[in-house]
């Protein structure tokens, strides 16, 4: 099939023709999460960015087949090779076993997801669900000379390889290397300091609660061997994309490239996709930095995660873009003026096809130019000043909504609802709340605070605390 979907990819830093292996299929492979604690919303970020990806490349007219995987094992709190199992690390953390905690963070994961409007992968598979793969690919690997054991651990020879930083493209390897989460410490068992662990015995971590025998010992999977052994397990030997944040460039996805091409003996992917980081003020959001704000977080502040998802949209998925709670203030209220416009869109004559089908080539043309969801957003506004029908600007409203997935005609059409003025009881009522609410929070008494702003909740009173005091509206 035809069409003009440019994207940048990672792999050659030029934005390039799409062009699947498939005509008219795409395969497609998301890194997802590390079910160790809640995502926060710069993880989200990047799982935005994706479902729009995605909704782009359905909306002309691809059929895609999205796989992700989700890390209940393996991941070191350092990316390299060194540090405890982060999901270890989250069963300690909440005395609870690896598995119920993989568990709880996984339904967490999902409700985040459903809120933002993100459209659950095809396929979604757990780490541990794999063992028997992780070893296979493994095995070939030693067999044909591109893994060796060292002090009880299985390692991937890079030496091996004519190029290792393949995502290079002529830098040097400092440059490659300001991505990286953490530094790689030194490993003595390692021939080459890029070499990386396909498996750990139980030399390396004799307190890991998640152990599988194997030929070389009982022991655990590396991180990096799950994607590669995952995705090919549903999409095959060859994939279009595969996406994922900046950070996980070097060394993740590099280590991916290289067990996977090294395994199959052809290249494997063709096309990354990598979304910048979510900076606040103090630098990029980590949870090792302990900065967790989450999509929970946000809805009992008040704001609605759609209103998150349109901050994204706002801004290119290529370009570091800083929080700040004035920021998605001012996200929140483009937003509600965009529903109000909305909503005053009557249902009104018929569609005009000819107008329908210009501005949905404009929506379509400013996403296939490497996803450019701002330029999209322009386009819905331009399609609402327009001087058409009101069924045409409400027709292309709902097709825009199939990729920005903001619920527009449903939120236009609540928002628009007339609501009743607040009567002065139930305003001193409110406003008596939100003074206790002030006096418990003085004390410390959060518990009080907290429960006070869900009895408001409850009431449908949503009440929001900024920098010049606590507001409320009626849902």
């Amino acid at each position: 099939m035809e069409n003009n979907v440019k994207i940048y990819n990672t792999l050659t830093r030029k934005i390039e023709q799409f062009i699947p292996n498939e005509d008219g299929k795409v395969a497609m492979y998301t890194c997802g999460p590390t079910v160790y604690h809640f995502a926060h919303i710069g993880n989200l970020r990047s799982y935005i960015m994706e479902d729009v990806l995605e909704k782009t490349l359905r909306f002309v007219g691809y059929d895609v087949k999205r796989v992700m995987n989700i890390t209940d094992v393996g991941h070191l709190s350092s990316d390299g090779d060194t540090g405890e199992d982060k999901m270890l690390k989250g069963a300690q953390r909440e005395h609870k076993t690896v598995m119920e905690i993989a568990a709880q963070y996984t339904e967490a994961f999902k409700a985040d997801c459903a809120a933002l409007n993100i459209k659950w992968p095809d396929y979604v598979e757990p780490a541990t669900h794999c063992i028997d793969e992780f070893i296979h690919m493994i095995e070939v690997l030693i067999e044909k000379g591109y893994a060796y054991l060292a002090g009880g651990n299985v390692y991937f020879d890079t030496s091996k390889l004519e190029k290792y930083y393949v995502f290079s493209s002529g830098v040097d390897e400092e440059e490659l290397m300001q991505g990286v989460r953490d530094d790689v410490s030194v490993d003595d068992n390692k021939k080459n300091k890029n070499d990386f662990v396909l498996w750990f015995t139980k030399s390396k971590f004799e307190d890991q609660a998640l152990k599988w025998d194997s030929p070389w010992g009982v022991g655990y999977p590396g991180w990096h061997i799950e994607c590669s052994c995952i995705s090919m397990k549903h999409l095959g030997e060859y994939m279009d994309i595969h996406c994922g944040g900046v950070d996980n460039i070097f060394p993740h996805h590099t280590n991916e490239i290289a067990q996977s091409e090294s395994y199959l003996g052809h290249k494997w992917c063709n096309y990354w996709f990598h979304v910048h980081h979510l900076n606040d003020r103090s630098g990029k959001m980590s949870k090792s930095k302990g900065n967790i704000l989450t999509v929970s977080v946000l809805k009992e502040n008040g704001y609605d995660p759609l209103a998150y998802r349109f901050f994204c949209l706002q801004s290119h998925y290529r370009k570091p873009l800083e929080f700040s709670y004035e920021a998605l203030d001012q996200a929140t209220s483009a937003f509600n003026k965009l529903l109000k416009k909305i909503a005053e869109v009557k249902e009104e004559g018929a569609v005009d096809n000819n107008a329908f089908n210009e501005y949905r080539k404009k929506f379509e043309d400013a996403l296939s130019n490497d996803i450019n969801t701002s330029n999209a957003i322009t386009v819905l506004y331009d399609v609402l000043k327009a001087d058409m029908t009101g069924a045409t600007k409400r027709a292309l409203i709902a097709e825009f909504d199939k990729v920005l997935s903001l619920d527009l005609l449903n939120k236009a059409a609540s928002f628009g609802e007339d609501t009743a003025e607040v009567d002065d009881e139930l305003k001193a009522f409110i406003e008596a709340k939100i003074a206790e609410r002030a006096e418990a929070k003085k004390n410390k008494d959060f518990a009080k605070a907290d429960a006070i702003r869900d009895e408001l909740l409850s009431k449908g009173v949503v009440i929001k605390d900024t920098r010049e005091g606590v507001t409320w509206q009626i849902q």
